[in-house]
Order: structure tokens, then C-alpha cells, then sequence
């Protein structure tokens, strides 16, 4: 065995440790993890923005000012070009180990909360309940003065552009736009469950994107444990308790295994 295996193991044993004594489990989970279900990046190697260029910062903006073109545009999407291989990727993607780890974890309860940066909706695939999707989600609608939900499937669409049933006011994909706040009831559950946190998960994130960059300083400040699981080193490993490289569909089913064993699972 060499010495970075010894030291991996050693290291996923510390992880269970942890993550057993902990009554308070959250992971914050980014784009890496989507990665390996096959969903290209938004940015970096073979990243979509990458090959197109960044869309425009505005787009809030631009949907606010002409709400029944950007609809038209949504109900008419492109089907050729590097956008609709990225959406082709998104539907065919289904959940890896790492998903259904985490599923695991909540299933035991020791898995209080997933905070995702992803859109792709693979969290519910696997059976996790309790997420808030920071960024919002692709399979969704949403008002944009009240919140409210549907799940775009569901949700008639009669007259462009649609109105919420409830308040009247604008809907729009859930998905938060280049310019949009981050919807206030999930910025309270992310920001509520890293306080409330005693360990943090940091799953395939690359740190870079606020305000989820900024939630793991946020529960280091209220004494959690750091646990970070990542291909790479991010701005985030500096001040991390734990650090596991690799990829989080082979290092998240090993831990649930090591945290099994602890507990007699």
C-alpha cells in the first residue's frame, strides 16, 4: 500500500470520526459533483462558458424588461450548439455514489441539511429532502415577489408572460440569473443551517462563487468542523480541519462506510 493510500485512509477514518461526534451535519455541495454524473462545468476545462464566452451579467435584467421574449426564448429553446448539448447532459444525468451517500447519511440522520450550488435536481433524485438549492433549480418556476413554487412540469402555462396564481406577481424559471438576489427563504435556510452546523461537508466546490463561498467561513466562525472533499485545492483548503482529494463519488461512499462501522450502522 503506498504512502498516499495510508494516508487517505487515515484520513477518511478522521472524517467518520468526526462526522460520528457531530450532531449537526451540512454539506455544501458545488458543481464537481455534477461533474461526475457527467454534466460539464460552467467554467474552467470544457467548462459551457468556456467555448461560448460568459453570458451577459444583466440577464435579471434583460428578463425583467421583456419578460414574454425571455418566456419565448424558454418555451422555444436552440437545439443545436454547445447550450443544447449542455441541457441534452443535464436530462440524461443521473445521480452517482456521492448522491446516494448523502441520501444515506440523511436517511440515518446524521445529514441534517445539503446546501447545493447545482441546478440539475440530482439530489432529489437520489432521496435527499432536506435541500436548498441556492442557485434554484432547472426543474422549477418560481414567483418572483413571493417565492412560491411549481414544479415546471405541473405548472400551466396560459398567457406570456405567466403570473403567479397566488400574488399575481412575474414567474420565471428558478434558477437565479446573472443579476438576480438569491431568493431571501433559501438565503435564510443556507445562512440558518451553517450556524446551526457543527461540521461542514465542502463537496466539489470551487470557492470561488458568493455568497456559498462565504458559508463555510461562516460555520468555522460558530466552531464547526471543516471537511473538505475535492479533486483540487481550493481557496477554501487553507482553513479546512480535513482534507480529502479525490472524487467525492468514491471518498463520500467510503466515509458512509467508515461512519457505519463507528456506529454500528
Amino acid at each position: 500500500m503506498s504512502r498516499e493510500q495510508n494516508s487517505l485512509d487515515d484520513y477518511l477514518k478522521k472524517a467518520a470520526m468526526t462526522i460520528s461526534q457531530s450532531k449537526h451535519v451540512v454539506a455544501l455541495v458545488g458543481a464537481g459533483m455534477s461533474v461526475e454524473s457527467g454534466i460539464p462545468p460552467f467554467r474552467g476545462s470544457g467548462g459551457l462558458w468556456t467555448r461560448i464566452g460568459e453570458p451577459p451579467m444583466n440577464g435579471y435584467q434583460r428578463f425583467l424588461a421583456d419578460p414574454e421574449a425571455a418566456w419565448k426564448e424558454i418555451l422555444n429553446p436552440d437545439d443545436s450548439g454547445p447550450r443544447a448539448e449542455f441541457r441534452q447532459a443535464i436530462e440524461k444525468a443521473r445521480p452517482n455514489p456521492g448522491h446516494y451517500a448523502l441520501a444515506k447519511f440523511e436517511e440515518l440522520g446524521i445529514l441534517k441539511y445539503i446546501i447545493t450550488q447545482n441546478v440539475d435536481g440530482l439530489h432529489w433524485d437520489a432521496g435527499s429532502k432536506n435541500i436548498a438549492e441556492i442557485h434554484g433549480t432547472r426543474h422549477k418556476v418560481r414567483c418572483i415577489e413571493c417565492n412560491l413554487r411549481w414544479m415546471r412540469a405541473d405548472f400551466q402555462i396560459r398567457d406570456l408572460p405567466p403570473k403567479c396564481p397566488e400574488c399575481g406577481g412575474l414567474i420565471k424559471g428558478d434558477t437565479v440569473s446573472f443579476g438576480e438576489p438569491i431568493p431571501q427563504d433559501v438565503l435564510h435556510t443556507s445562512f440558518r443551517q451553517t450556524q446551526l452546523s457543527d461540521c461542514m461537508l465542502i463537496i466539489g466546490t470551487s470557492a470561488l462563487v458568493y455568497p456559498a463561498a462565504g458559508l463555510p467561513s461562516e460555520a468555522k466562525m460558530h466552531g464547526a468542523s471543516l471537511i473538505e472533499i475535492n479533486t483540487d485545492e481550493t481557496p477554501l483548503s487553507p482553513i479546512c480541519d480535513i482534507i480529502l482529494a479525490g472524487p467525492s463519488g468514491e471518498i463520500l461512499p467510503a466515509i458512509l462506510e467508515e461512519v457505519s462501522k463507528i456506529l454500528n450502522l
